[in-house]
């Protein structure tokens, strides 16, 4: 379960989507959420979209590994789904913040790996936000003052990687996923490989 943590801003989505188009052994954590879809997204592939009631009922059910509520909408992970897939080995990338990782690590423990990512600055945040054109200045001030929030869990992760340039920083996160995947309690199939080894032969 390999998260990916940022301030809005520094880069995690553009990271997310490339890794998600170039790894085909790792899928997307699709989160349940009562906010409305936006254009061109997708029932379950995007997210799983429910009324406010579903949402309390799920929570209350225990049904999320985390949940959080960010901007009066709520988004919460759904067990059931993860689980299944990591019985068949599969990996997921989760897209989640400081509040949801600690969540999801007490929950699901040693199948967790937490990367964080930066922005390079504060003042090249500032311009990426402005940038996108969408907010207003108010709703950009707000996003600051959480993207500051935010950067202060930095050091909860397992890793942290500087988005300077989007291609590095693309490149430390395979690089982490790769050896992850290599730890000896994640290579499914290595006993029986081992003792495969070790048979006396002739």
């Amino acid at each position: 379960m390999l998260i990916l943590s940022s301030p809005s801003g520094a880069g995690k989505t553009t990271i997310a989507r490339r890794l998600l188009a170039e790894d085909s052994e790792i899928r997307p954590s699709v989160s349940v959420t009562t906010r409305a879809p936006r254009p061109g997204e997708v029932e379950g592939k995007d997210y799983y979209f429910v009324s406010r009631d579903t949402f309390d009922r799920m929570a209350e059910d225990n049904a999320f590994y985390e949940w959080a509520t960010v901007f009066g909408n709520s988004y919460g992970t759904p067990k059931a789904q993860i689980r299944e897939g990591l019985k068949e080995g599969r990996d997921f990338l989760f897209d989640i913040d400081w509040q949801g990782t600690q969540q999801l690590s007490q929950k699901a423990g040693t199948d967790v790996v937490r990367i964080f990512v930066l922005p390079p600055s504060i003042q090249e945040l500032h311009r990426r936000l402005s940038g996108r054109g969408t907010d207003s200045a108010e709703v950009i001030a707000d996003r600051m003052a959480r993207a500051q929030a935010e950067i202060t869990h930095w050091d909860s992760y397992d890793y942290v990687v500087v988005n300077d340039d989007i291609d590095a920083c693309f490149a430390q996160v395979r690089e982490i996923l790769a050896a992850e995947r290599m730890k000896r309690t994640r290579q499914t199939g290595l006993i029986p490989f081992v003792r495969e080894l070790l048979k006396p032969q002739g």
